[in-house]
């Protein structure tokens, strides 16, 4: 069920937010009549610690607002999950309780349908790839749909790659994933793309995963390298296989009415530093992976390198069964491959 139904639009009134993670009460946007002289007190949710690389580039977009208005729009990045969980955010936000946020592409398929997409095993060949289909005008179009439901998409952001991590054997084939409990992230073809490999797919937040693997409710889960150690995830699931299943870029995002509030040299400028952001978010993110893979080793993980071609041939079933549904968007991701 896509959040529209569960969220009435239209909530440009000034909020007060009670976090209940963090027991702060937050303002929200001090103004509100769009001229240049009017001050914003906005927060920004995001769910990742707050040395992270995205929340880095978070914090970058929020100082170049704050330099370039002179302290009029002052952003301040509630990181760590203060706000609550990715998708208990994006009820804020299109409610307006909370201006902005970073979240998965993942929740936001439940937004724009065609963000599912991004959840199909192997339909990028690599980062180049997905980052040419971003860039292009099919891509950007989608940022520009999430407006019907009360949000303005600002940038796409790097998530890397998603591979399997494990605590009881590692992955080397789709075959060891038999008898596996995996968590994935929420969404049908998430849980399939688990079965299609032969073990079970375990939907549950994400800050569950820990205990879950501690306590063998889960026997696995699959992220990227970044969020694998700064999760801490290391530490009970002591095998890494790279076998790159998924990329689901983040989006960076705004409520719609709050945006329309704003001058429209404000909402140039916020596109702007918002499109700035991305090269360094991507930069960051380069040097973060690095930084983990670096830290993984010295854990004494074991990372397995695999050929995914045998991973790949196990779920190619499920783009084909998808097709019809995402038949434009895959269109432009297949004229991405040949650029």
């Amino acid at each position: 069920m896509a959040l529209q139904k569960l969220f009435p639009t239209g909530s440009s009134w000034k909020a007060i937010a009670a976090t209940g993670a963090s027991g702060v009460m937050l303002l929200t946007g001090c103004g509100g009549g769009g001229g240049d002289s009017d001050s914003y007190e906005w927060s920004l949710a995001e769910a990742h610690p707050e040395d992270y690389p995205t929340t880095q580039a978070d914090i970058w977009f929020a100082d170049q607002m704050r330099e370039r208005t002179d302290g009029r729009i002052d952003i301040q990045v509630m990181h760590g999950g203060q706000l609550g969980e990715e998708a208990d955010v994006l009820e804020q936000v299109q409610m307006g309780a909370v201006e902005m946020t970073r979240v998965s592409t993942s929740p936001v398929s439940e937004i724009v349908d065609e963000f599912g997409v991004f959840a199909l095993p192997y339909v990028f060949d690599d980062t180049e790839h997905l980052w040419r289909f971003l860039e292009g005008d099919y891509a950007q179009g989608m940022l520009d749909d999430v407006r019907d439901s009360g949000y303005v998409g600002l940038a796409y952001y790097e998530a890397g790659a998603r591979n399997f991590y494990t605590t009881d054997e590692p992955i080397e084939s789709p075959d060891d994933l038999k008898g596996q409990d995996i968590r994935v992230l929420p969404g049908t073809v998430n849980v399939d793309m688990i079965e299609a490999m032969g073990g079970s797919g375990v939907t549950m937040d994400y800050g569950e995963v820990y205990s879950s693997l501690e306590n063998g409710t889960i026997t696995g889960a699959e992220n990227n390298e970044p969020s694998y150690v700064s999760s801490g995830h290391y530490e009970t699931a002591q095998y890494y296989t790279r076998d790159a299943h998924q990329r689901i870029p983040e989006i960076l995002m705004v409520n719609a009415d709050l945006f329309d509030s704003l001058s429209e040299e404000d909402q140039e400028l916020m596109r702007e530093v918002a499109q700035e952001s991305i090269a360094e978010q991507r930069e960051l993110w380069e040097a973060e992976v690095e930084s983990s893979i670096a830290e993984m080793e010295d854990a004494g993980i074991e990372v397995i390198d695999v050929d995914t071609s045998e991973f790949q041939e196990a779920t190619a079933d499920m783009v084909d069964e998808h097709r019809d549904e995402y038949a434009d968007v895959l269109d432009a991701v297949d004229e991405a491959r040949q650029e």
